[in-house]
């Protein structure tokens, strides 16, 4: 196969799969270096059930979650819109044709010469949470379409951003908007953030009645009010849902926004990139432990990725990952811990684990590994940045060939095996496993219904 875009190749399969078969053959091939198995069609079938959960919410995913660009351009082809925090990110998706209208530079504090290339690229719609913020958007941009963000934290979320991002909805953002009605500057809408992989539901109720009344207070200071961008922070691991959530946005905006003269935007970025990506990861060596007075034996398992690549989640994102040996064993658990390839002593991914006995030349497994793990990985100590390896249905593969405008990357795929991979494999889990087998992700067909859009609209 001609290799497209460096590394990025698709592999299509012709029947049902799982990420575990996937990173065999991966193996088997004579793979030694990390390496995500990405699973295009649990991208889409995100896209599809936000679109049922939450009719009325518009997906604008966050770049900077997971830029990899078949992500991107997925989410593109399906008519996603995007939260960007940068020049780059903008430059990125609107590289791949995504219409101005289709972004929004949702950073509230921003550097001066990103707002022109906004204002150059065409993209209106950013936020703004002070003073002078407007000022300096009043300079750089006065035609920009403005949405306030307040803050509205969760009781609990996994990374708050409220310390750094928002203003307080009752004594702040008042002023904002009549200040920004004195200089002449459009407000257009309210955001809010409660917080990344927020662990609460009812935040969304609270922030959407704060949202209401600045509405109120935003038309009587003469703006014209039409957007409310509701964030981030959906759930993204396989074994979650956002179902309790959408409930509480569904109602929320019944309550407070019935009409359908306002757009209803979000942001989320892990509930799209998570559980679409598989990592695995090498044991290279092994040192034993002697067991300490009234302790057990433990073993020192390292593998060639760490907190420096992927795993910089666990110290940035505050992820907890779970190991799964690829090879299954019979072997009782075992205390030990996993550590990274640098020479940096703080490169340990788990201190603590329990798994079977391994050998060196094994592998281990980790799901859930899209989100915040590979735009900030680095080659640190020389060590290469894992690579993707895409696998797609390939019914789902020929519809996204069709649904790609011409700016999009033409991605090339391989051939499906002559026997597909099969899903024997138990499921990522704390181990042991269970004896069941991992059921397929999803059959090859016949296809559940998609909801298209056009990305360029």
């Amino acid at each position: 196969m001609r290799v497209v875009e460096g590394d990025s190749r698709v592999r299509v399969t012709s029947g049902p799969w799982s990420p575990l078969a996937a990173v065999r053959e991966v193996v088997a091939s004579g793979q030694e270096d990390p390496f995500y198995v990405m699973d295009i069609g649990e991208v889409v079938a995100r896209y599809n059930h936000w679109r049922e959960v939450m009719p009325r919410v518009e997906p604008f995913y966050a770049v900077k979650c997971n830029d990899e660009k078949l992500l991107v351009s997925t989410l593109a082809a399906l008519g996603c819109g995007f939260d960007c925090a940068s020049r780059a990110e903008m430059q990125l998706v609107t590289g791949l044709g995504v219409a101005p209208e289709r972004i929004i530079f949702a950073n509230p504090a921003k550097l001066a010469s990103h707002i022109r290339y906004a204002s150059a690229a065409g993209v209106l719609t950013m936020t703004v949470d002070c003073e002078t913020e407007l000022y300096k958007i009043l300079q750089c941009m006065p035609h920009a379409e403005l949405v306030i963000r307040i803050r509205c934290d969760a009781e609990s979320a996994q990374c708050p951003l409220g310390m750094k991002f928002g203003c307080d909805p009752v004594t702040e953002a008042p002023r904002l908007i009549k200040l920004a009605a004195v200089l002449g500057l459009q407000v257009v809408g309210v955001s809010f953030h409660v917080g990344s992989g927020a662990g609460e539901t009812a935040v969304y109720a609270r922030a959407i009645r704060h949202a209401h009344e600045l509405f109120r207070l935003g038309t009587a200071a003469g703006h014209a009010m039409r957007l409310l961008d509701v964030g981030g922070g959906f759930p993204g691991n396989a074994h979650t849902s956002v179902r309790e959530v959408a409930a509480v946005i569904n109602a929320s905006l019944e309550e407070h926004f019935p009409s359908r003269d306002v757009r209803v935007i979000a942001e989320p970025g892990r509930y799209f990139a998570a559980a679409a990506y598989t990592l695995a990861a090498m044991i290279y060596a092994k040192r034993e432990v002697p067991a300490k007075e009234g302790g057990e034996p433990h073993t020192m398992y390292f593998i060639n990725d760490g907190v420096y690549g992927s795993f910089n989640c666990v110290l940035y994102d505050l992820q907890h990952v779970v190991a799964q040996p690829l090879e299954v064993e019979n072997s009782r658990p075992e205390a030990c811990s996993v550590w990274g390839p640098s020479c940096d002593a703080l490169d340990c991914v788990l201190p603590a684990a329990r798994l079977p006995a391994q050998r060196v030349g094994g592998w281990l497994v980790f799901r859930d590994m899209g989100a915040y793990t590979l735009p900030v990985a680095s080659p640190f100590n020389g060590f290469p940045v894992p690579t993707v390896r895409p696998f797609v249905d390939e019914q789902l593969w020929s519809m996204l060939q069709r649904m790609w405008p011409a700016e999009l990357p033409q991605w090339e795929a391989e051939s499906p095996p002559a026997s597909p991979p099969r899903a024997e494999s138990p499921p990522l889990s704390e181990y042991p496993a269970p004896e069941s087998p991992e059921p397929p992700l999803r059959p090859a067909s016949p296809l559940g219904p998609v909801f298209v859009e056009c990305a360029l609209k």
